[in-house]
């Protein structure tokens, strides 16, 4: 059995995962007695917690919210995971990063040492603005020791799932060798930016299909990302381009639509007014079959100014879709 004071944090961690919780069921998650749980309550109330017991035939309890705020109590999970959320909260581009600067440094204040030094070793670079929310599927383990491989400048070598066609992850063969670079996040995802020792290539890896291995390797020198930042390399290799952060297919049209309406389904693209009801699209995308379906959404008639590989795109789209509606 726990001592006292750890089973009341476990207690209270408990209390504050879910709104009920049967007497029973928290007896059984701490395996104590109902009665050793009843003390306990009785233990947090002492200490400002308004914990209210409610009847029925699962009774038990519910941690409500008070007029004065308690001393908080994290677990070792809870707190790390709250050091993440507000180190990705600082990159959000959402009026919040100064706040949670501030709240990342208190908590980082009253931190025991062994969790100071693992939160330490987090750093992530946010590619997009406003950053989406990351993969919660990735594990505060799997973030940390890929992070502490990049602080450290140490060799890294982890398994790697590959996505197939039938939608399951599977081994991806031998393990990665790399060079970590970066940590970021894309897309509602965490990656890897890294070095690949084996394809002696600059690779981007997603997190939830990394299984780190240990030991690290030795300490590297970091090559010069090209780009020359990871924002414009990530930003780059996703949009399929050379390098140059633009996105390798670039086409102009004319859209009989509204600019204010284009503009609102525009992400990157210039939209240029030409009269009440008719406007300029310049619009890039990862292909030219890409670049013209993303422009045929538009419910309008459309004028193409160029170049000849966006004709040639709609003409060839134009010929499938026939050929689908038969």
């Amino acid at each position: 059995m726990q001592k006292t004071s750890a089973r009341l944090l476990s207690l209270l961690s408990l209390l504050q995962a879910r709104r009920d919780w049967p007497g029973a069921l928290l007896a059984e998650r701490l395996d104590v007695s109902a009665r050793t749980v009843r003390r306990d309550v009785d233990r947090l109330r002492e200490l400002g917690y308004p914990i209210a017991a409610f009847k029925g035939p699962d009774g038990g309890y519910r941690l409500d919210a008070g007029t004065e705020l308690p001393p908080l109590l994290f677990d070792d999970e809870q707190a790390v995971a709250l050091a993440i959320a507000l180190q990705i909260a600082t990159t959000a581009g959402a009026g919040i990063e100064e706040g949670a600067a501030r709240a990342l440094n208190t908590i980082r204040q009253v931190m025991p040492a062994r969790l100071r030094n693992r939160i330490d070793t987090l750093q992530v670079t946010a590619v997009e603005r406003p950053a989406a929310r990351p993969d919660p599927q990735v594990g505060s383990g799997v973030l940390m020791a890929l992070s502490a491989a990049v602080q450290a400048r140490e060799e890294l070598r982890f398994d790697y799932a590959r996505a197939f066609p039938a939608g399951a992850d599977e081994p991806g063969g031998p393990p990665r060798r790399v060079q970590p670079h970066h940590l970021v996040t894309w897309g509602g995802r965490w990656y890897l930016v890294a070095w690949d020792l084996d394809r002696e290539d600059w690779r981007t890896f997603r997190a939830d299909r990394i299984t780190p291995r240990t030991p690290t390797g030795p300490r590297f020198t970091p090559r010069e990302l090209p780009g020359g930042t990871v924002e414009a390399f990530v930003t780059a290799r996703f949009r399929g381009s050379d390098g140059s952060g633009d996105w390798p297919c670039r086409g102009e049209v004319i859209l009989d639509l509204p600019a204010a309406v284009v503009s609102g389904h525009i992400r990157d693209g210039v939209v240029e007014e030409l009269g009440p009801d008719r406007c300029r699209l310049v619009l890039g995308s990862w292909s030219w079959a890409g670049l013209a379906a993303g422009i045929g959404r538009f419910d309008a008639d459309i004028e193409v100014v160029g170049p000849p590989e966006l004709k040639d795109a709609f003409a060839l789209l134009a010929r499938r879709y026939a050929a689908a509606g038969r």
